[in-house]
């Protein structure tokens, strides 16, 4: 029997470590760009065509390499990082596999122009799918610069699986942030189809992060200075109400290396405990210094798991550190006594004579007396079909059978031949009783008992209800600003909200461009009210972070029902007794008004028999 065991060959081997290596555009401008860091740039420079699947140029001020070096660095397994095996317990540089340029030669076209300071020409080295095809002698600057042009040219199932542009361009964007975090003193740009989206100058580690996010994130930030024999942690956390539903803004730093470690997130999350929602994460950028022998970081290809020696303790010290923070700047709540109905009581001055409260009284009031004006008519509901509150009422039964307890069931009348007639009953001899209770539910009498209706809940779901109604007939307006609104954004939602353009002005948003990241508001929908529209986009930006490939079925729905929630009456308002009657009008004038756009109870019923037994013995 012949044997069947035979070697690989050098390509086909190149191209299943580019598998490991490189998954999309965003990994190839990884390893660039962390090789362009440990050639000792001060100025690199990242430009991207067809969100990198056409072109990526790495551009840097580096050490540059010999003629001899340029050839060999496409090699696999060819490295300046390390020579022993000892030397993997020691390292302090990004790249050390020796796997990038030969992965990335093997599945695109690369071009490498590199000079040294001493050498008075440089070197240019072309290879296409592992192939060699030039060496050749160029005149170039100091540095390297490095074009990969075609990526998976020659896997064509692998560029078939690439997602669309602006997918691909939040993975690069998102490689660039955490890179230039790391090593805030080296220049970086980041430039997409000529557009520069990133110009970072030299700066600290504050200075980095505004740069990067933008300078309302300046005054959110909480410094973190903790140094410990066994780590140093440093960095900073943002302050709760700068929690975010969409991850994003969470970043570890192991020796300027970034690093994914679930494990210390859970730390950071426990020490935000009970002071941010549950269903948000906090936002921090924390920096960990340890001896290189007390880590391994070559326990993934692409550099990022990273194992701890004494993971237990920094996990403790790192939950402290975050803790110690937020106390230290009096974000920790401190431990306060139920103070509502607490009488603020003010210190009189020494020459001040103090004067007896006086107590308003009405001599003529007789609460037997059952005269007074007529009750007010109560408002029909636009489109309903309901003819007055005695027919609402009498058909809104609620037995809790079938259904959730408590819970009311609403059943629409019939057309014809239900209940008395408009014209008999009259819905000027009928004002129900409405109550208002912590500015947050309204109370009113009906036949099975008493009804009770979240304010909030149910003014997004008239809201949400109007707004997909206009929506489907093309009818929203937009209300021009009187002064319009300047949102400057991150370049990440940016892209977002020139993607999401034409479904905001089918809304009735109204954006321009206004500057590199930055859009001037001029109009939202006209049924917004006071709703704060960059308050708005901001909202809707986080939900379709947060929701990602569901948001994009149904972005009319999703925008709609955020649109809802940012415009409808909050809790704490105190309602006149016309605006809970139009409340409720306007409800059961809609399709579903048990529940709110999310899904939660709009309408609860406490029954006649549960009110019963409160006063039984």
């Amino acid at each position: 029997m012949a044997d069947i065991i035979q070697l690989l060959p050098d390509s086909v081997a190149n191209q299943i470590a580019a598998g490991e290596v490189i998954q999309r555009p965003a990994s190839v401008i990884k390893e660039l760009v962390e090789n362009s860091v440990d050639a000792g740039s001060t100025s690199i420079k990242v430009i991207v065509r067809d969100a990198g699947k056409n072109l990526i140029q790495v551009i840097d001020n580096g050490s540059g390499m010999s003629e001899t070096d340029a050839r060999l660095a496409c090699e696999r397994h060819a490295t300046s990082k390390i020579r022993a095996a000892d030397d993997l317990f020691a390292i302090q540089t990004l790249g050390f596999r020796g796997e990038a340029l030969a992965s990335v030669a093997a599945i695109a076209e690369l071009e490498i122009q590199t000079r040294r300071p001493e050498d008075e020409v440089g070197t240019l080295v072309e290879i296409k799918g592992s192939r060699f095809i030039r060496q050749e002698a160029v005149a170039c600057p100091t540095g390297c610069r490095i074009s990969i042009k075609n990526l998976f040219f020659n896997i064509p199932a692998r560029r078939k699986f690439l997602k669309a542009n602006s997918t691909e361009l939040k993975h690069i964007i998102t490689e660039f942030q955490r890179i230039a975090l790391g090593h805030p003193g080296v220049e970086f740009s980041l430039q997409h189809e000529g557009t520069e989206l990133y110009h970072l100058p030299p700066a600290n580690h504050r200075q980095r992060i505004i740069h990067v996010f933008g300078k309302n994130i300046n005054q959110q930030l909480i410094e973190i200075d903790t140094r410990t024999s066994l780590v140093n942690v440093g960095g900073f956390i943002a302050k709760p109400e700068y929690a975010k539903k969409s991850p994003g803004e969470q970043f570890f730093f192991l020796n300027n290396r970034f690093m994914r470690h679930p494990y210390f997130n859970k730390a950071v999350t426990l020490a935000f405990d009970r002071i941010i929602a549950p269903d948000v994460l906090p936002s921090y950028f924390i920096y960990f210094s340890v001896s290189p022998d007390s880590v391994d970081v070559n326990i993934h290809p692409t550099k990022t798991e990273i194992k701890f020696e004494n993971e237990k303790a920094v996990w403790q010290i790192l939950m402290a550190s975050v803790r110690e923070s937020l106390g230290k700047f009096n974000i920790v709540p401190s431990i306060d006594f139920n103070t509502e109905g607490k009488i603020d009581i003010p210190v009189p001055g020494r020459d001040k004579i103090p004067v007896s409260p006086e107590i308003p009284v009405n001599p003529d009031f007789n609460p037997f007396n059952t005269g007074g004006p007529s009750p007010r008519p109560a408002r029909q509901a636009s489109g309903s079909r309901y003819g007055n509150w005695q027919e609402l009422y009498r058909n809104f039964e609620s037995d809790n059978s079938g259904s959730g307890a408590g819970q009311a069931e609403i059943s629409l009348p019939r057309e014809e031949g239900h209940g008395e007639s408009p014209g008999k009953t009259g819905s000027a001899l009928f004002s129900p009783v409405l109550l208002q209770l912590k500015n947050r539910y309204i109370l009113s009498p009906v036949k099975s008992g008493l009804m009770m209706i979240d304010q909030k809940r149910a003014h997004e779901r008239i809201l949400f209800e109007k707004f997909m109604k206009s929506v489907r007939s093309g009818s929203f307006v937009a209300q021009q600003q009187l002064y319009p609104v300047n949102l400057e954004l991150t370049p990440p939602d940016y892209l977002l909200v020139k993607e999401l353009a034409g479904e905001l002005a089918g809304f009735g948003f109204d954006i321009r461009d206004f500057g590199p990241n930055s859009i001037l508001i001029s109009g939202c929908p006209v049924d917004t009210g006071h709703a704060d529209p960059a308050g708005m986009i901001k909202t809707l930006l986080e939900e379709y972070k947060a929701s990602g490939s569901s948001f994009k079925k149904s972005p009319g729905e999703k925008i709609a029902r955020n649109l809802a929630r940012s415009s409808a009456v909050h809790y704490g308002k105190s309602l006149t007794r016309e605006e809970m009657q139009e409340i409720i009008d306007r409800l059961f004038a809609c399709g579903t008004p048990n529940y709110s756009p999310d899904g939660e109870p709009v309408i609860a019923i406490v029954s006649n028999e549960e009110i019963e037994k409160k006063f039984r013995q």
